[in-house]
């Protein structure tokens, strides 16, 4: 039987689809690239914002009514209802399913309509399941399953659940494996890589630390990590992110400008305990990327709320700043606070002019990247015939060019930044 898989979302989601197509091939089935080839479709979810939910509903009913259809992931826990109600499905599974993926197929095979979602938020499937990669020198790793926190926007909760770490021990052990097959640049992800090891007596720069000590030639991407889990091991962490293995990269979500919108989001930090954790990172780091989320529109964020979100992104200049507007996710706390919210073409403006000046903010960081000589890893093919995009130590994206026609994927080159665009840079390969 012919199965054809596709996975949307975080990068931990896309680590749960390579792990389903893993077990997948192993058990016998024939992995297709198109919908049209197959005679089952697995679309494995993301429904952590309103439009992403809507075009979940969307791709799902495109699928046509002549092949069986499972729906995996996120969705089916955060909307069950509506997924019911506009999708016509032949078996259901939450996130983190590993093997139970292969039961779910045969029995949707055999007309049988499977929902199987009771242990899907205690879910965490082996690391050594099979897996087949995406990207053959990306190893994406799930330290853990689930976190800490109860943040009143959020829904993910509901299909991740609570904090599950893996051992240090079970971690290593991936890496090996994926050393051995050619990974050259690991991406360590959970929901917040902050909190791994709080239910099993250990610490993300413990991880980190014996990570960083298996013997190879690799990179190590950290995942996103809340400021106030992050401020809890943060001198170990600094130290930590010296090795040379580790890209020079923070994703710290800080969601609003306002320590009262932080407050009603449920965010266990303030303002000025984010500034600390970034200040202390870059000072070690001058050239550190620092990514972050904000959300416009919160219920009950102020004119004056949203433009101190305005002024911290001029002040603290990130790299990257991820605009969300704010939508109400089924059975959250934000969800009940209809009294407060704002209209949707307040949160509209909001956003666009968040987006302004995130985009300027962006560009200058780049064009300070001008005239740098250094390394970069090639791991991406680029959207244009001919380039390749490549990451140097701080994980800015850099594309190149190669004269011939040869494949750069995971080779190193000495490249020399020659122009700077807002989500990029140009580079040139010396020699």
């Amino acid at each position: 039987m012919q199965v054809f898989i596709k996975s949307y979302g975080c990068s931990a989601n896309l680590a749960d689809g390579e792990v389903l197509a893993g077990c997948l091939a192993e058990a016998g089935y024939d992995l297709v690239e198109t919908v049209e080839d197959a005679h089952i479709v697995i679309i494995n979810t993301c429904a952590v914002k309103g439009p992403t939910e809507d075009r979940m509903i969307t791709i799902l009913k495109r699928v046509p009514a002549t092949r069986k259809l499972v729906v995996a992931g996120c969705l089916p826990l955060i909307n069950f209802e509506r997924l019911c109600k506009e999708v016509c499905f032949d078996g259901v599974v939450g996130p983190a399913a590993g093997r139970r993926i292969v039961d779910v197929v045969e029995r949707a095979l055999n007309s049988e309509k499977v929902i199987v979602l009771e242990a899907a938020v205690n879910a965490k499937p082996s690391l050594n399941l099979p897996r087949l990669r995406q990207n053959p020198v990306v190893s994406i790793i799930p330290i853990s399953y689930g976190c800490l926190g109860s943040c009143a926007y959020c829904c993910v909760a509901f299909a991740r659940g609570h904090l599950r770490s893996y051992s240090i021990r079970e971690i290593l052990e991936r890496e090996k494996q994926d050393l051995a097959s050619g990974a050259k640049e690991f991406w360590i992800t959970s929901q917040d890589t902050a909190c791994y090891g709080k239910d099993i007596g250990t610490n993300l720069a413990n991880l980190l630390d014996a990570f960083c000590n298996v013997e190879g030639d690799f990179k190590v991407r950290i995942g996103m990590m809340t400021p106030n889990m992050t401020n809890k091991i943060l001198e170990d962490l600094i130290e930590v992110f010296q090795k040379e293995k580790i890209f020079k990269f923070i994703h710290l979500p800080v969601q609003s400008g306002d320590n009262d919108v932080l407050k009603r989001m449920r965010r266990a930090y303030s303002i000025e305990e984010f500034k600390d954790v970034v200040e202390a990172f870059r000072a070690r780091f001058s050239n550190i990327t620092l990514a972050t989320d904000v959300i416009c529109g919160f219920p009950g964020e102020t004119e004056e709320a949203f433009e101190r979100s305005l002024h911290l992104i001029e002040e603290v200049q990130p790299d990257i700043v991820n605009i969300s507007k704010f939508f109400a996710r089924p059975k959250t706390t934000a969800a009940e606070m209809k009294k407060e919210f704002i209209c949707s073409s307040e949160i509209k403006r909001r956003s666009s002019l968040a987006a302004e000046v995130a985009k300027k903010v962006a560009f200058e960081r780049n064009q300070r990247w001008i005239g740098w000589t250094g390394e970069v890893f090639v791991d991406e093919v680029g959207k244009i015939p001919g380039s390749w995009i490549g990451r140097n130590f701080a994980y800015k994206p850099v594309v190149v060019k190669s004269v011939r026609s040869e494949n750069l994927i995971g080779r190193t080159f000495q490249v020399k930044i020659v122009k700077a665009f807002r989500t990029y840079l140009m580079g040139k390969i010396a020699g």
